[in-house]
């Protein structure tokens, strides 16, 4: 758990850093604020129940729905762009496997209010920067569902979701089933299967203009030539879909190299519009959320230790418990006392069991002295000393 608070803490401190300000939203949510943005299927997905009262509920499976609520409804006023970033649990009603879990936690930001390509820029810097300073080896991939959306601006909406979708899941096999079921251009066929294979650095955009010769890359353009300023690596890869309608524009995610088998994807994220469908304005909006748990998998920045200190004693446990909470106060170590009244002996054992860092030795002598045992449990120097300079040694 400390190497968790230690991961926690490292990503809290940089949104904050970045603007940032911590945004809490019920576990409970109205069931159809997750059908309105996902659709009906999501409901496989998830936990939804009615309640006492025969209202449809479920616990969240993801933040940016009930965030983007909070915006509509309490936020909307506030000067723009807002930054909100979020630490929470989510669930998901599906088989469990490592990585994957029904209850899981999501650390993400949404940054509400910009169409500017500098709101994909912050939001992937930031992204980039935790993930970096957790030192994980990924690799960052970058695409942009717009050029897909521009390719398919002829198909009636429902067949072009059902089209997005399966190309975010990867089912080739699906989407050529899906595309045989019906009229579809075999020309359009032909540039959709080009496209979503494109993968490379900006170099590539070159074959995709070819593609899609009368789509607007300005923006795609100074996106990049912002990430190659800050020295961000990242590849190119058309092929990223981000299968939901609310994405607009540049989408990404990012993967660990190892350590997590299939389950790689530790980040996700990309400019989208969402609070019109839950009553607000049309508001541009961009945001990631990275899984915590499988990011605390294949971590290895260990947490500072706390150092341990125990105090055995017989028979003078209101003494003790004096001693034991000036030094909590002076030195803001773990201090631990025995409340099982157990023999020296035994209190000394425990403190060898939890790997102390120094036991403090404190009998009838030593209060009347004033001056008291320490030993030092990984050298087993033990000296006599004066409160002050235990405190001093300790702090």
């Amino acid at each position: 758990m400390e190497k968790r608070k230690k991961y926690e803490s490292i990503m809290r401190k940089i949104a904050e850093n970045y603007g940032y300000r911590e945004i809490q939203t019920p576990t409970f949510e109205n069931l159809e604020l997750f059908t309105i943005k996902s659709g009906e299927d999501i409901i496989e997905e998830i936990y939804a129940f009615k309640d006492k009262h025969g209202r449809d509920l479920a616990l969240r499976p993801e933040l940016t729905a009930p965030v983007m609520r909070a915006f509509v409804n309490e936020c909307s006023v506030m000067p723009r762009p807002l930054r909100f970033y979020y630490f929470a649990n989510c669930f998901r009603y599906e088989r469990p496997q490592k990585g994957r879990y029904r209850e899981f936690w999501q650390f993400g930001v949404e940054l509400i209010g910009s169409s500017s390509y500098l709101a994909d820029v912050e939001v992937i810097l930031l992204a980039y920067n935790i993930m970096k300073e957790l030192r994980l080896d990924f690799e960052l991939k970058i695409g942009h569902v717009g050029l897909l959306r521009h390719l398919l601006k002829e198909v009636e909406d429902e067949k072009a979701s059902r089209i997005m979708r399966l190309i975010d899941k990867k089912d080739i096999k699906g989407l050529e089933e899906f595309i045989n079921s019906f009229n579809f251009p075999s020309e359009l066929r032909e540039n959709i299967y080009a496209l979503i294979e494109i993968e490379g650095d900006r170099e590539v955009l070159k074959d995709v203009l070819n593609l899609v010769p009368e789509f607007d890359f300005s923006y795609l353009n100074d996106f990049c030539d912002a990430l190659d300023s800050l020295s961000i690596e990242y590849s190119l890869d058309l092929g990223i879909a981000r299968g939901l309608d609310y994405y607009t524009g540049i989408v990404f995610e990012a993967y660990a190299r190892s350590g997590l088998g299939a389950q790689s994807q530790i980040c996700g994220g990309g400019s989208y519009r969402l609070a019109h469908l839950f009553g607000g304005q049309d508001v541009p909006s961009t945001g990631f959320a990275l899984g915590f748990d499988r990011i605390a998998e294949i971590c290895e920045i260990e947490a500072e230790k706390k150092g341990t200190i125990v105090i055995v004693n017989i028979g003078y446990e209101m003494e003790v418990l004096k001693i034991a909470e000036k030094l909590r106060k002076e030195t803001e170590k773990r201090v631990i006392v025995d409340v099982m009244k157990r023999n020296l002996r035994k209190q000394m054992s425990y403190a060898n069991d939890i790997e102390a860092d120094y036991v403090l030795i404190v009998g009838e002598k030593e209060i009347k002295d004033g001056r008291f045992g320490l030993k030092d449990m990984r050298t087993g120097e033990q000296k006599t000393l004066s409160m002050e300079e235990i405190i001093e040694i300790l702090r």
